[in-house]
C-alpha cells in the first residue's frame, strides 16, 4: 500500500503515462489537476477504504464538507475554482474527470496485483466485487479495462481474492 503522497504522485503519474489510452482526447493538465484536487479532499476528510461499505455510507457528505472547510481557506476566486474541479471529478462529467476517475481505481488494482491480492484479501470481499468497484475503469478507457480484469482474473485463479459463493 501507498501513503496518500505516493497515491497523488503515482495517479499524477499514470495520467500523463498513460493519456493515450483514454478513449476520447483529454487534457492532460487538466486531468493532472482533477487527480490532486480529489486526493487534497480525501485526506482532508480521512479516506475511505474501497470495500469498506458501512464507511461509505456518509462518505459523500464527509467530503463534501471538507472541500467545502479546504476550499474555504482560499481567496474567494481560487476556492471557487477549485471546488468546480472537485465537483467535476466527483461527477465525472467531462472525459478528464472520468479518465482521472479510473486513474484512482486502476492504480490500486495494480498495487493490489503486486502485493499478490493486499485489500482483495478482506474479509468478505470477493473478486466479483473488486471487478463491481473497478469497472468505472472502462468509462473512460476500455483498454485499461480489459488489462485490469485480466489482473482481477489472474488474481482469482490464483487465489488472491475469493469467487463469489453461489446463492
Amino acid at each position: 500500500m501507498t501513503n496518500d503522497a505516493e497515491h497523488s504522485w503515482h495517479l499524477a503519474t499514470m495520467v500523463v503515462v498513460l493519456a493515450e489510452h483514454s478513449d476520447r482526447p483529454i487534457d492532460v493538465g487538466h486531468t493532472v489537476q482533477l487527480v490532486l484536487l480529489h486526493d487534497l479532499v480525501e485526506i482532508y476528510a480521512g479516506d475511505t477504504p474501497l470495500y469498506d461499505s458501512a464507511a461509505g455510507g456518509d462518505q459523500q457528505e464527509r467530503e463534501s464538507a471538507a472541500a467545502d472547510e479546504l476550499f474555504g481557506l482560499l481567496p474567494a476566486d481560487q476556492g471557487r475554482r477549485m471546488r468546480a474541479l472537485w465537483d467535476e471529478f466527483e461527477e465525472r462529467r467531462t472525459p478528464e474527470a472520468a479518465f482521472a476517475k479510473a486513474m484512482d481505481r486502476l492504480q490500486p488494482l495494480l498495487l493490489n496485483w503486486m502485493a499478490r491480492g493486499g485489500t482483495w484479501r478482506t474479509p468478505g470481499v470477493t473478486a466479483d466485487d473488486v471487478r463491481a468497484r473497478k469497472a468505472v475503469i472502462g468509462e473512460a478507457s476500455a483498454s485499461l479495462w480489459q488489462a485490469g480484469q485480466r489482473l482481477i482474473d489472474e488474481g482469482e485463479a490464483r487465489g488472491w481474492s475469493r469467487r463469489a459463493e453461489p446463492h
